[in-house]
């Protein structure tokens, strides 16, 4: 069986298997349309999932003590610390994580969306672990200074920061560019 080279070309609604071309130009616009992804609600549930996993990995390692940061860091200038240690405090840590990664997945794709590999992703993910807490964090008294956060939290945080911004953006690159040619030939996405 032949093996397509593009992702876009393998899984779009623009190629015609049928032959038939009577078909009208209205009806092929529209098939158009179905063979693409709408990337807003593709970021959207990319930035759901991105800080519903890793959310729960940053609240797992709190539990563990690898950090001493709550899970609701984010939503720390909004809500008691006794609040954010309880139960539902870790649920709404979760969410503002969501929240916050829904937010960057929508920011990463307008401006890198045509990005491809994983690489840029890590970048994301390490520049807005700087941001958090090596700027913002410090200034608003959320997070404490780098100097005095301790060496777990520090790793572990940039740890989770670098993988939640590889799983964004590596996501975004491999649905909108052509990160599908890169697979082996004999893998299941490409074989047709």
């Amino acid at each position: 069986m032949a093996r397509t080279a593009k992702h876009a070309t393998l899984w779009s609604a623009r190629s015609n298997h049928s032959g038939n071309r009577s078909a009208g130009n209205a009806n092929e616009r529209g098939n158009e349309r179905k063979g693409h992804t709408n990337p807003l609600t593709f970021c959207l549930s990319l930035g759901f999932f991105a800080g519903l996993i890793w959310g729960t990995l940053r609240g797992i390692a709190y539990w563990l003590k690898f950090t001493k940061l709550v899970p609701g860091v984010l939503a720390d200038p909004f809500f008691k610390m006794s609040f954010l240690k309880s139960g539902w405090g870790y649920t709404l840590g979760i969410g503002s994580f969501i929240v916050f990664s829904i937010l960057c997945t929508l920011i990463y794709y307008a401006l890198f969306s045509r990005v491809g590999g994983p690489w840029m992703g890590v970048v994301y993910g390490f520049l807005w672990w700087a941001i958090i807490f090596g700027l913002v964090g410090p200034m608003m008294a959320f997070t404490p200074a780098l100097t005095l956060i301790g060496w777990d939290t520090l790793f572990t945080e940039l740890c989770i920061f670098l993988l939640w911004g590889t799983f964004i953006g590596y996501s975004i690159a491999f649905e909108f560019t052509d990160e599908a040619s890169r697979e082996p030939a004999g893998s299941a996405a490409g074989a047709t």
